[in-house]
């Protein structure tokens, strides 16, 4: 098993303005953030496996987190980041392949932003949901 990223011999990955080392290391491709949608991409390795060799809750968990969190921060043009208040995911059947995961912003407040995300398989099936509350950071 190696533990060496997809993108560790490349320059770090912008996830739409940000730095995150570790969304290089687990391979997140991002594709969009815009308008209060945002789309992020993960093809799914042995070493983000559980033990029933589908994708680990923990990755799950960390993707519909970031791809609501770019959603909310996409319509702040001078936030520095988003910061999770709360979270709760319904894990609906096993991850895996080419996982999409798409986030979007419910309501945006002064500093409290809600959201919502789907993590989606090859086949289009939804196989994770998320609601979150996120905090701006400026």
């Amino acid at each position: 098993m190696s533990t060496a990223s997809p993108n560790s011999s490349a320059k770090p990955r912008d996830y739409f303005g940000l730095t995150i080392p570790f969304l290089d290391f687990i391979g997140v491709i991002p594709e969009y953030a815009q308008a209060g949608k945002a789309r992020i991409r993960v093809d799914l390795r042995p070493e983000l496996h559980n033990s029933f060799q589908v994708a680990h809750g923990g990755l799950t968990m960390t993707l519909l987190d970031f791809a609501m969190a770019a959603a909310a921060r996409s319509i702040y043009p001078k936030a520095l980041g988003m910061i999770t208040i709360d979270m709760t995911v319904s894990f609906m059947r096993p991850s895996t392949g080419i996982l999409i995961v798409e986030g979007k912003l419910l309501k945006a407040g002064k500093s409290i932003n809600y959201c919502e995300a789907e993590m989606l398989n090859e086949a289009g099936e939804v196989t994770a949901k998320a609601l979150g509350s996120f905090m701006l950071r400026l």
